[in-house]
């Protein structure tokens, strides 16, 4: 199963892409970090993260599109800017005709560390371990969205075999 990953971002929206199976080590395809220019007006801002990532998702042909759920923060600016990211993210795996799912911050911390509480520095520090790399992923953005993509591989591909199960078995029909 191949996943790309989306760590939402107005500025830094943090794209990681990695293959893998269940149960199994995941292999390190490709991360990417799309920027838009703070000083740049709303609208131009989403149309340049929606290029960027429809040209990554063509590139990179994924199985299926995991993408950061936005949780609430104090700071209202911020969290208004991380979910339009968001809904962009998830509007570019829909208009390929990717499954789209979403995970909370401790879903994905819980995934790739055993601990929903862990730190920025402790998802950085397994990610890299999980791919086997050389160095981290930098910056952070790019390692969270590689986080995203493992947790779906681990967790998403087992719910949607699930899920697929069941529906063949209900319909006899295993799509």
């Amino acid at each position: 199963m191949l996943v790309l990953g989306v760590d939402p971002g107005l500025t830094r929206c943090g794209v990681g892409v990695v293959e893998g199976t269940p149960g199994r080590p995941c292999r390190l395809v490709a991360y990417h970090v799309v920027q838009t220019d703070p000083g740049d007006e709303l609208p131009a801002r989403l149309l340049r993260l929606d290029q960027r990532l429809t040209e990554l998702v063509a590139e990179h042909r994924p199985d299926s599109v995991a993408v950061e759920r936005v949780f609430s923060q104090h700071n209202v600016r911020t969290v208004m800017g991380t979910a339009q990211a968001s809904a962009v993210a998830v509007l570019a795996g829909a208009r390929a005709g990717l499954p789209v799912r979403t995970y909370t911050p401790s879903e994905v911390k819980a995934a790739v560390t055993g601990s929903g509480q862990a730190d920025k520095a402790q998802v950085t520090a397994m990610v890299t371990r999980l791919l086997r790399l050389a160095q981290p992923p930098k910056p952070a953005d790019a390692a969270d969205a590689l986080a995203l993509a493992i947790c779906h591989v681990w967790r998403g591909g087992t719910h949607d075999r699930l899920a697929a199960a069941t529906r063949a078995a209900r319909t006899g029909d295993p799509r």
